[in-house]
């Protein structure tokens, strides 16, 4: 791609429009090439068949957002999400408080007979029960409750959180159903292949860099994607921030990473998790000290298909996120700076840096 196109700014970069004047001061996404061959090398070697020992596959994209350094293997490859799609569903909620349409006090009841399996806790509650919107957003995330997923999908609407997605220009992202319930309505065809949902690396990692950059669609106007972030905008994006924050699951992407005591300085990685049989995915901010980073590193066809910290998959995503951070950032990550925007300052007429493509 030509030097010269970078400079009509991000949102041509992210498929989701051109912009009418070139912006020479927006930032530029520039592939580092030398930490791509190497981590290239890495997934070559988890996927090599020759001794009869392979691992599984591996598809990434990582940014860091103030520099634009970005390193990509098989970014546009739609696969399974797993749980991570849940962070669609969080995004919606975010804009519809913001606009006024959800509060995160508001009652959400969980009638008897509407618990789901798998991962989470309100599975093992007595129902009826009433918690809050937050609460229930909160354990969709830091736990990956699937019942209150499926509490969130019916508050907000399987169509709605599509839309949400689809008017980003993500159009390999989509939640297809409700967790461990058939749909009652017709499938996509590619439903089957998917599960539970579709993304591609790319396009998870732009969604969570807005998410990061708190860049909120609520009371946008002029044809703008986003509207311009103001303190109301930041007061809801770091509600959501301490979700992702408080992710219990963290042998992923902060296995090898977090060595500080978060109790002092703060936890430097906020993230989203997805786990299947064959599937270990992981989507996060890493708050580095030279910069703030995005991670979706994603394992699949894996071959361990075990249950514990070890899981092959797991580590697999643990070293690729170490070798990404300490070549971004040397110095380490600092928790100080994981706050709402991820303090990456937008240029006039340019928006916050972001993933693109």
């Amino acid at each position: 791609m030509r030097a010269g196109f970078w400079a009509v700014g991000w949102v041509l970069l992210s498929g989701l429009g051109a912009v009418a004047e070139a912006q020479t001061d927006c930032p530029k996404l520039a592939v580092d090439a030398g930490l791509e061959s190497q981590v290239k090398q890495m997934v070559v070697a988890r996927a090599a068949t020759t001794s009869g020992s392979r691992s599984g596959k591996t598809a990434l994209y990582a940014v860091q957002l103030n520099t634009g350094k970005t390193v990509a293997v098989d970014a546009n490859l739609p696969l399974q999400t797993a749980s991570v799609i849940k962070l669609a569903i969080l995004y919606d909620a975010m804009n519809e408080v913001r606009a006024g349409k959800a509060k995160w006090d508001e009652k959400i009841t969980l009638h008897p007979g509407e618990a789901v399996p798998g991962s989470g806790m309100l599975l093992f509650f007595d129902a009826p029960l009433t918690i809050t919107l937050k609460d229930a957003l909160t354990m969709m995330v830091i736990v990956s409750d699937n019942t209150a997923t499926n509490l969130m999908i019916d508050r907000f609407g399987l169509d709605a959180i599509n839309a949400r997605v689809e008017s980003l220009g993500l159009k390999n992202t989509h939640l297809y159903k409700k967790v461990f319930e058939p749909a009652t309505w017709p499938m996509p065809a590619d439903q089957p292949k998917f599960g539970l949902g579709k993304t591609t690396p790319r396009e998870i990692a732009t969604l969570m860099g807005y998410i990061g950059e708190c860049r909120l669609q609520a009371g946008a106007s002029d044809g703008a994607m986003f509207h311009v972030t103001d303190d109301a905008d930041r007061a809801v994006c770091g509600v959501a921030l301490k979700m992702l924050k408080s992710q219990f699951y963290r042998e992923t992407v902060p296995r090898y990473l977090e060595t500080a005591d978060a109790t002092t300085d703060g936890v430097a990685i906020a993230s989203k998790t997805g786990s299947l049989d064959a599937v270990r995915n992981d989507v996060a901010i890493v708050a580095g000290k030279s910069g703030p980073m995005i991670l979706a590193i994603f394992t699949y066809d894996n071959a361990d298909h075990g249950w514990t910290v070890d899981n092959e998959g797991e580590m697999s995503i643990a070293r690729l996120a170490k070798v990404i951070v300490n070549r971004w950032s040397p110095a380490g990550i600092d928790g100080k700076l994981l706050v709402a925007g991820l303090g990456v300052v937008a240029q006039a007429g340019c928006p916050v840096a972001g993933p693109g493509v």
